[in-house]
């Protein structure tokens, strides 16, 4: 053999060696970058099928406060959002109160949220039944349309979809997500999703908590009062979004559909739900403000209420306005009121002095 032919030999080795170290490095790459796409595209799937199976619509097509329909690509909007005190064990999905209650609002511009807790026990106007009553009540009234006309009579700001979760569906996603992170403000014990009692039993400090103990903090309220409440539960899902967001959590996305899947209602399509994604995956860090409503303990013939600071209240409705970018009209109900301060009275009903 020539010492040519002995070189193009070496070389066509080498070249092989090469080449099978390279198909060595790209073909896991490969099979990573199809199971990836797979597992995207199952979940899309997946996520299709459990939101279309959780949508139920309310009996109107827009809120009477909108002059037409929304688009969440390019408008601003809301969200009420409802915790409902139902599980298996009571059997009350259809009877069950408002747990918690808060209202987003979505600014598509800013990339950012206003998220306002409102207190269990505020005593509002509930136009279901005509008189006014603790503001968890209205569902048990009239379900997730009274729910909906008693907050926005309230707001004075267009409710345009809901999302109502159990407490299965609250412990199942923080279960889903291996636990969140959340500073425990005392010791406490508090029963379980299941009305066993004292089954949890936390203690003060930062810590990561599971679905059943992320429940009882956000339930409890026997050291405080339910303003410190609705600020846990704020904080509580800013830890769920945080965790959620993460990239760590991509793959624990499966078993959170599963856990939404049997527990959630909402009037979101997933077409509409798919908008929102992109307040979190658009660039920059997501905003999110919360609020709670101030107000008052007042307790007439023994039972207790939240009566709601009126002037303050104003300045939260302003706020939500301002965020979605509607209009602030001022409204003047009576023309001989000579005390014209600029808050807006549009419900004699609901801005009862006490």
């Amino acid at each position: 053999m020539s010492h040519n032919n002995k070189n193009v030999r070496i070389v066509r080795v080498k070249k092989k060696k090469l080449r099978k170290k390279v198909l060595f490095v790209l073909i896991p790459l490969l099979i990573a970058f199809l199971s990836i796409v797979g597992y995207g595209a199952y979940l899309y799937t997946k996520a299709d099928t459990v939101l279309s199976d959780s949508y139920v619509e309310v009996e109107r097509e827009k809120s009477p406060l909108r002059d037409a329909e929304i688009d969440p690509n390019i408008d601003n909007v809301s969200v009420l959002i409802m915790g409902v005190d139902s599980n298996d064990h009571r059997d009350n999905a259809e009877s069950a109160r408002t747990d918690a209650l808060m209202v987003a609002t979505f600014n598509k511009d800013d990339k950012s949220i206003n998220i306002v807790s409102i207190p269990r026990d505020s005593l509002v106007y509930i136009p279901e039944v005509g008189y006014e009553d603790k503001i968890n009540h209205a569902h048990y009234f009239g379900g997730t349309e009274a729910a909906i006309e008693t907050v926005e009579n309230l707001l004075d700001i267009p409710v345009d979809y809901y999302v109502k979760l159990n407490f299965h569906a609250f412990v199942d996603v923080v279960d889903a997500l291996d636990g969140i992170t959340v500073d425990v403000p005392y010791e406490f014990k508090e029963s379980n999703s299941m009305d066993k009692r004292d089954s949890i039993h936390l203690y003060p400090g930062v810590q990561n908590v599971d679905g059943e103990e992320a429940l009882a903090l956000a339930r409890t309220r026997k050291l405080d009062n339910d303003i410190q409440r609705g600020i846990r539960q704020q904080e509580i899902i800013k830890s769920v979004i945080d965790k959620a967001t993460s990239v760590n959590s991509i793959l624990n996305y499966d078993d959170l559909l599963e856990a939404v899947g049997d527990n959630l209602v909402t009037n979101m399509t997933f077409s509409d739900i798919k908008t929102f994604i992109t307040y979190g995956t658009s660039g920059g860090k997501l905003k999110v403000d919360t609020y709670t409503l101030e107000g008052t303990d007042y307790q007439p013939g023994g039972v207790y209420y939240w009566a709601l600071d009126y002037p303050a209240l104003e300045e939260t409705k302003m706020l939500l306005k301002d965020h979605l970018e509607l209009p602030n009209a001022i409204v003047d109900n009576d023309d001989n009121d000579d005390n014209d301060d600029g808050w807006i009275q549009e419900d004699a009903a609901t801005n009862e002095s006490y």
